[in-house]
Parts: structure tokens; C-alpha cells; sequence
């Protein structure tokens, strides 16, 4: 599928969250969402990325945001990941990778001149009323919190993430 562009609506999902029942884009209406799709759980990549975000906590509250990272991986092995980890933030399955096909992040990868499908590490962020205010390609998990964090500042009104919703 086509990755949805900064400015459409976002695609519609609900999944199963590592932390009990779903979560769907629907009842985050009011709130800015990082919606960030990520390979594997706790591989050196995958890591480094969900411990950026967990380390920016305090500015994700701050700006009322909500972080939610999507993987293929199984909801006991997020939870395993979550707690080593101290994720602050839900984790979600997409085992049949249907919600990432809708986002554009699900695609052919190339190691070791080895093509397969897998997960393209990409990530939205979702304003108040559930348009992608931006879109991450080819993401360097090092550094990428700080830039998501930016994104979600500008879906405020003033354009400030330090309050609260």
C-alpha cells in the first residue's frame, strides 16, 4: 500500500496492546500520537529507539502527547520488552502486519543481498484530529525522539509542547 502523506487522514486501526484490551486511533481523538512502527522487539535498533522515547517521557506528557509502537512481535514478548525496558508506553501487535500495510510501513528490505518483507521503521505523527501532521522514513533510531518531539510541538494550536492536555 501507499504510505499515507503528511496533511490525509490517518488510517483507522485498533489493535491489542501489551498492557490489557486495544487501542484504537479513534478514542485518541484530542490528543497528538507518535505512531512508530518498529521491526523487532528488543533488537540494538529497536531498543535504542523505544528507550529515546521512554527517556523523553517527561516531554511527552508534557505536550499531552501519546507514544504507541507497533510491531509484528507477540503481546507476551512486548510485555517482556516493556518491563526490561521500563516503556512507559503501550505496545501493540500487528501480527498479520495489516496496520502497518495501511501506514506504507511494511515493504521489501534488503540485508546481506537477502530481499524479504519486513517492517520499514517509520513514524507518524497524528494532531488533535487525526491528520498526520508527519511522516518519518528510514528512521535512525538515534536522535529520532528529539525530531519526533518537534513534530508533535507543532500540533498544537501555539505550537508548544510544554502544556499539558
Amino acid at each position: 500500500m501507499t504510505m499515507p502523506a503528511a496533511g490525509s487522514r490517518a488510517p483507522a486501526f485498533s489493535l491489542p496492546s501489551d498492557q490489557g484490551g486495544t487501542v484504537s486511533l479513534a478514542e485518541l481523538r484530542g490528543k497528538p500520537v507518535v505512531l512508530y512502527f518498529y521491526p523487532r522487539d528488543d533488537t540494538s535498533g529497536c531498543t535504542v529507539e523505544a528507550c529515546e522515547f521512554r527517556d523523553s517521557w517527561a516531554r511527552v506528557r508534557a505536550a499531552g502527547a501519546v507514544v504507541l509502537g507497533v510491531s509484528p512481535d507477540s503481546l507476551e514478548s512486548h510485555e517482556k520488552f516493556r518491563t526490561k525496558h521500563r516503556l512507559p508506553f503501550p505496545l501493540l501487535s500487528d501480527p498479520d502486519h495489516a496496520v502497518a500495510a495501511h501506514y506504507g510501513a511494511w515493504g521489501e528490505k534488503s540485508m546481506y543481498g537477502r530481499r524479504y518483507q519486513g517492517i520499514l521503521r517509520t513514524t507518524f505523527v497524528i494532531d488533535l484530529s487525526g491528520v498526520i501532521n508527519a511522516v518519518f522514513t528510514r528512521v535512525k533510531p538515534r536522535g529520532h525522539a528529539a525530531e519526533v518531539l518537534k513534530a508533535v510541538a507543532a500540533c498544537h494550536p501555539d505550537g508548544r509542547a510544554t502544556r499539558g492536555r
